[in-house]
């Protein structure tokens, strides 16, 4: 039985999560994050232009996805523009996408309403 190839940037984010002592289930929840990515993209993630990951969140929450989702998913994408895709020199329109450009481009997902007491 023959295993699936890993791409080097997959296994680049493996590594660096390994590293850093991620727990399993952290690590497959960032791989899904950036999963999801390319495959709204339909191409590499490390690829993808401010514009596009803004568009990718406007894409989550206009899918109903709940606020402590999208904010996992900007962290995982953080994570890997910064650790990941910052590491082996990818660039987005000339410029590094870096954790000031995704907080600008994909700010966390508002606030929960406050519940009246």
């Amino acid at each position: 039985m023959s295993e699936k190839p890993i791409s080097p940037l997959r296994q680049r984010m493996l590594e660096d999560m390994s590293v850093r002592r991620f727990t399993p289930d952290t690590q497959r929840e960032y791989i899904r994050a950036v999963k999801r990515l390319a495959a709204f993209l339909g191409r590499s993630p490390d690829t993808a232009t401010p514009e596009e990951l803004r568009a990718f969140q406007l894409h989550l929450t206009e899918g109903g996805v709940r606020p402590p989702t999208i904010n996992a998913t900007v962290t995982a994408l953080r994570f890997f523009f910064n650790a990941v895709d910052g590491a082996i020199g990818a660039f987005t329109q000339g410029k590094p996408v870096d954790a000031e450009t995704l907080q600008n481009v994909i700010p966390f997902a508002p606030a929960q309403p406050q519940r009246r007491r």
